[in-house]
Formats: C-alpha cells, sequence, structure tokens
C-alpha cells in the first residue's frame, strides 16, 4: 500500500471523527487545551486499535460484526446528537457535565467513530495487507482532523451559541442515519 492510498484511506476515516469534534467545538463544552487533547488524542487512538482489531480478528467474526456494526455506530451517535440538541434546546439545564471530552461520552463517540475503521481493519487482513502503516495513518490523520474540527466547532460556536449546538446534535444523528443506510440499503 503506497502512501497516497493510506492518506486516501486514513482522509475517508477521518470525516467522521472530523464532524462529531465540528459539533462538539460548537457545543463550547469541549474548548481549551485539555480537552481538545483529549478528544482529538482518543479519537485517533480508537482509529489506530479499530483496523488492528480487525485486522486481528480476520473474517472469523465478520459474519458476526457486520450484522449490527451500524446499528451500534447509528444508537450511539443517535443518543449523544440527541444530548446535545437537548442541551442546545434547554441552555438552563445541563450545562458543564456534557463535556464530550471526559468519561463514557468520550468512549461512546471514540467507538461509533472509529467502527467503519475495524472494518477496514478486517478487510485489509482479507486481503493480506500489513496493517501496521495504514493502521498508524488512520490514527495520525484523525487525529489531526478532530483537532481542525474542534477549532472550526469552537469558533462556530462562540460567533453563533445555542445554535450552532442544536446543528451539531443534528449533524451527528445525520452521520448516524448515514452509517446505517450505508449499510441497509447499499
Amino acid at each position: 500500500m503506497n502512501f497516497l492510498e493510506v492518506l486516501l484511506i486514513s482522509l475517508s476515516m477521518s470525516m467522521d471523527a472530523f464532524a462529531v469534534c465540528l459539533g462538539a467545538g460548537t457545543s463550547g463544552k469541549a474548548s481549551g487545551p485539555r480537552p481538545t487533547f483529549r478528544l482529538a488524542f482518543h479519537f485517533g487512538l480508537f482509529q489506530f486499535i479499530m483496523p488492528v482489531l480487525g485486522w486481528l480478528a480476520g473474517t472469523t467474526i465478520e459474519r458476526f460484526i457486520f450484522s449490527f456494526d451500524h446499528w451500534v455506530a447509528f444508537g450511539l451517535l443517535a443518543f449523544v446528537g440527541g444530548r446535545m440538541i437537548w442541551a442546545g434546546l434547554h441552555p438552563d439545564g445541563v450545562e458543564r457535565r456534557n463535556d464530550p471530552s471526559r468519561g463514557w461520552t468520550m468512549i461512546l463517540l471514540s467507538i461509533a467513530v472509529s467502527i467503519d475503521a475495524l472494518a477496514v481493519g478486517l478487510s485489509l487482513g482479507v486481503v493480506g495487507v500489513f496493517v501496521w502503516y495504514p493502521a498508524i495513518g488512520i490514527g495520525v490523520v484523525t487525529g489531526l482532523m478532530s483537532l481542525l474540527g474542534l477549532r472550526i466547532g469552537s469558533g462556530l460556536g462562540r460567533r453563533f451559541g445555542k445554535v450552532m449546538e442544536i446543528i451539531g446534535g443534528i449533524v451527528l444523528i445525520g452521520i448516524g442515519v448515514r452509517i446505517l443506510l450505508v449499510h441497509l440499503v447499499g
């Protein structure tokens, strides 16, 4: 696999994380160096780990994962997106505790944006490509794209406030619906 192929795969794998970070940045709850680092690091780490796990698992479990991975991604993104919409519509309600860079929310988002990378790892194993080079590329590019998404989202959030948090939640739900439709419709 050459550099350009790895870069294109990495960019395509990082788009969900970029969109999630765009939404998280607009909420204003993931601003500052520590939350930004946590999200970008964990998204990149999970995007690195998932292809490796998929590659190691090989085709033996592919039939088990393929039947429901899209539902898991959809459910996680819809849940987090719904919480963002709720927080945007009820500004006096849940403020700081919805920080997407902490706890279970961060883990759920990390899993949701990296489930497709598991399938990429499975396919790399099937075609006999050694996984480490693509996995490192996917992880690094995802981390960088996450930083970019958080940065752009933060600027939009400061400018447009709670409206951007609602839009960010809708985007997350939309990503979940897209993942679901791609797997169900083709």
